[in-house]
């Protein structure tokens, strides 16, 4: 566990603006920081400043753990001493007792990240820390798509130093870095803020969606202008002053809860976090907004930072990445679900009227829903087929071919009485590479299926997802440059269907409300358009090749790259996982 003093502890970004380096080590490969991660986040700020956060953002990253587990970390700050702990591992793996005794506070930040084509250093798990201005925190879930020119103004404009692979440190240093002149100007805390926001928010393109903890100041929740990446915003009256309070329960909307000083806020990247902490679900974070709670007031603030914010979420979310039993923009996950294997069975039944389908099958788990109404519009049984071992990662964000491979059998067994004899519709949620299908509909023929149908509830995936989404690079999807047929043979189905684009899209905008329609998404791995306008073919996208395809990960895993690094990176020390303490202070028997 890691002890940082805010007002002691000198951080490496810092000690850089006064001793710059005329030297670049670090050539062009900089300019593309190759950490991709779809991640969940947490913070939570409590009205009583003697209790303690640990706990609550440990259940809340646990129900968020689906979307990472590769790593995970949690700081909270106590009375202005921040305590850290971060490592590679589940979070059940990372946290016992001993650590969760010492991450003590009122506020805090939780992160869980999931194995991307960056590095699976734990130097990049999150929450990462900058101790100048205040010291402030970052987690953050997504991908910012201009770190060349980020990394650019930072490190040789500006002369702060960037020590990880990881665009959240850049997200950091920029929020600091404009904050810090704002913090001079005068005490308006809300202004410095929402400024120092605007100017992150007018620099970073991509998708993001992230938390700050200012040490002493406040927390700080956003989304980018386009509110591609996820987060809600929910609050609950605190024990402590609960009688205080009449009957008319939480206010609804941050503008209200300005003037209430007993209230414990929560932001996360899923409703069900909040659900699950016994808080209320007040609602969305909105494109291009901040919010702000002063936690030396109580007071909650909000501002739109951006000029022009539109809606337009990553529809994939809704396909796969979040809980059924989250609420996100509005609409539920499940019932969004539901719709798509509505309108999966609808085309179904238009291309093969007359089709032999016996018995539907899902794919554990996020098909399951989608399986289940479409075996209802089918008019055929719903089986559970296969038997998923809950304890093995996802397979799509396995690393390597092989591992995806075995994995596969590894996490999934046949319940061969529902295959024997019969033609089996296979319902998965989408299909990537086509390593796991391929090995499904070889477990569903060796069960005694006579013949084999496989169908996605997502749209042939053709382009990669630059947005937060580990979505291999083109040439490695299976739908790339082939039709259904193609697909079907190297699967090996007896034919293979998918959900149109424009069904899938009236799935989601179906089940949001008249108040707040859904209109527009992030469809980019879909379409291959991308909201904040990069283009296929652009230089961006060729250095995303070199980067992510399976080749360069699996150099990079096995060290063939000097020092674990392309052209000149050195590798962090003791794989940045460094135990220090800097604080000289008397800290008794905390070690």
């Amino acid at each position: 566990i890691i002890f940082i003093t805010a007002d002691a502890l000198p951080s490496l970004a810092d000690r850089s603006r006064h001793n710059l380096c005329n030297s670049n080590p670090f050539d062009t490969y900089y300019k593309l920081l190759d950490c991709y991660s779809m991640c969940g986040i947490i913070g939570i700020l409590l009205a009583d400043e003697n209790a303690n956060v640990n706990q609550m953002i440990f259940d809340g990253l646990t129900v968020l753990q689906h979307r990472g587990q590769d790593a995970a970390g949690i700081v909270t700050s106590e009375h202005r001493r921040l305590h850290l702990r971060k490592d590679n591992g589940l979070v059940k793996d990372v946290f016992h007792q001993h650590h969760m005794i010492e991450l003590r506070g009122s506020v805090g930040l939780g992160h869980v990240r999931y194995p991307t084509a960056g590095s699976s250093s734990c130097a990049e798990a999150q929450p990462l820390y900058t101790n100048y201005p205040y010291g402030i925190c970052v987690a953050h879930n997504g991908n910012v798509t201009n770190t060349k020119e980020l990394t650019t103004e930072l490190r040789d404009t500006i002369g702060r130093h960037i020590n990880t692979d990881s665009d959240s440190e850049l997200l950091l240093n920029l929020f600091a870095e404009h904050l810090t002149p704002k913090c001079k100007e005068g005490p308006d805390m809300v202004q410095n803020v929402f400024s120092a926001m605007e100017a992150v928010m007018t620099k970073c393109k991509g998708g993001y969606a992230g938390l700050y903890l200012i040490n002493g100041v406040g927390l700080v929740g956003f989304r980018d202008p386009h509110g591609i990446r996820p987060m809600v915003f929910g609050s609950r009256k605190s024990p402590r002053f609960e009688t205080k309070f009449d009957k008319s329960g939480v206010p609804d909307t941050p503008a209200r809860m300005a003037n209430e000083r007993t209230l414990d806020y929560v932001m996360a990247s899923e409703s069900v976090a909040i659900d699950t902490l016994g808080f209320k679900l007040i609602r969305d974070i909105r494109p291009g907004e901040a919010i702000f709670v002063d936690m030396n007031t109580g007071h909650c603030h909000s501002r739109i930072c951006h000029p022009n914010p539109k809606l337009s979420p990553c529809i994939f979310e809704y396909v796969y990445f979040a809980r059924p039993d989250s609420i996100m923009d509005g609409v539920s996950v499940y019932n969004t679900r539901l719709k798509m294997g509505e309108k999966l069975a609808e085309k179904i039944i238009k291309r093969y009227p007359n089709h032999d389908i016996d018995v539907v099958i899902p794919i554990p788990d996020t098909s399951r829903t989608s399986a289940l109404q479409a075996a209802y519009r089918l008019d055929r049984p719903f089986r559970e087929g296969f038997i998923k071992n809950r304890y093995i990662a996802r397979t799509f964000i396995m690393p390597g071919q092989e591992t995806r491979k075995k994995s596969v059998r590894l996490k999934l067994n046949t319940i061969k009485s529902e295959f024997a004899g019969k033609n089996v519709l296979l319902v998965d949620d989408s299909i990537v590479r086509g390593t796991t299908a391929n090995e499904i509909v070889q477990m569903a023929r060796e069960a005694g299926a006579r013949k084999v149908f496989f169908s996605s509830a997502a749209p042939p995936i053709r382009y990669p997802n630059i947005y937060g989404i580990d979505i291999p690079t083109q040439k490695e999807l299976i739908a790339y440059d082939r039709g259904d047929e193609e697909i079907a043979k190297k699967i090996g189905c007896d034919w293979v269907l998918y959900q149109d684009l424009a069904d899938l899209e009236d799935a989601v905008a179906s089940a949001s409300s008249t108040d707040t329609p859904l209109t527009e998404f992030d469809t980019s791995c879909f379409s291959g358009k991308y909201v904040t306008g990069e283009k296929i073919g652009d230089d961006y996208f060729r250095e995303l090749h070199e980067l992510r395809n399976d080749e360069a990960q699996e150099k990079r895993r096995s060290g063939s790259e000097k020092n674990g690094r392309k052209r000149g990176l050195p590798q962090q020390s003791m794989d940045g996982c460094e135990s220090m303490s800097n604080d000289k202070r008397s800290m008794g028997k905390v070690k």
